[in-house]
């Protein structure tokens, strides 16, 4: 079940990043990581009214009151990711989370993987070389240059790093509460947080109209149904294994590209994304 929740969570969430990076194109950044916040809300207050909250300790406020900062950092450079640069160039670079998290579980959770999970991940972070591969014919440098020119995929890439960090949080959190009060908790704490911040930097952009409201919401609810279901399948398996699979949303976020935004060069990053489908059947066939 853990690998039918993070596909889910995959095809979700490209859903939810292509959506946004569309009201991107009228919108301020602040506005729109705070909408898809706002939007996101009724699913996690629903979940709330419909699940037993667990007994809490003191890991699991440590965890959260840990996890939010890195989170709001995250949350503001993911949105400006995809806004100034194109999604199948940005997204993809995610795939170096599970990477950085055989680390990081490792030393706050004190999990490992196997060696074909092991393999497997490496393939999904391998698969980011060739998303300029078309530069190699200059070096065999070149891609790894061209990536640090792209700010988007910059940004993201640092964004990478912080959710080694907050998934591992995320699931010590997890294992002292449950995944789907976690989930909802977490996000609504986040929610109200992330409030003035979004108030202060946009100032007079917040205001939501009438026809804001359906693709607000479309974005919305997609985020949150990728939540309830990312955090499901993080108390099901290693946290490497399941944001490894989550990433395969890589593809489906290169297939956006093409199909709503036109982008180029789409062939050379579908290229990445079959060594990363490799990664994922790795890691599955380990398990």
């Amino acid at each position: 079940m853990w690998i039918i929740y993070s596909l889910l969570t995959a095809i979700l969430l490209a859903t939810s990043d292509a959506l946004t990076k569309r009201a991107l194109a009228s919108r301020d950044e602040y506005f729109v990581a705070w909408a898809r916040l706002l939007f996101s809300l009724p699913v996690f207050l629903a979940c709330l009214l419909f699940i037993e909250i667990p007994p809490l300790n003191k890991t699991f406020w440590l965890a959260t009151a840990a996890a939010l900062p890195f989170e709001i950092i995250a949350m503001i450079l993911y949105t400006k990711a995809l806004k100034v640069s194109p999604i199948s160039l940005t997204a993809p670079f995610l795939s170096l989370t599970p990477l950085l998290l055989i680390l990081m579980s490792y030393f706050i959770l004190g999990e490992k993987v196997s060696l074909t999970g092991g393999i497997g991940i490496l393939f999904i972070a391998s698969g980011s070389y060739t998303l300029h591969i078309h530069k190699v014919r200059h070096s065999l440098m070149e891609p790894v240059k061209a990536v640090f020119r792209e700010k988007g995929s910059v940004m993201m890439i640092i964004v990478a790093c912080i959710f080694s960090i907050t998934s591992s949080l995320g699931k010590m959190a997890i294992t002292n509460s449950s995944p789907v009060f976690f989930g909802s908790f977490y996000f609504i704490l986040l929610t109200i947080l992330f409030t003035p911040i979004a108030l202060s930097k946009s100032r007079d952009k917040i205001a939501i109209t009438g026809k804001d409201i359906l693709p607000l919401a479309a974005i919305g609810i997609t985020y949150a149904l990728m939540i309830v279901f990312h955090m499901t399948a993080m108390g099901l398996t290693k946290v490497a294994y399941m944001i490894s699979v989550k990433r395969m949303s890589l593809l489906f976020s290169i297939l956006y590209g093409h199909l709503l935004f036109k982008e180029a060069k789409i062939a050379e990053r579908a290229i990445g994304g079959v060594m990363m489908f490799i990664g994922f059947l790795l890691i599955v066939l380990s398990r």
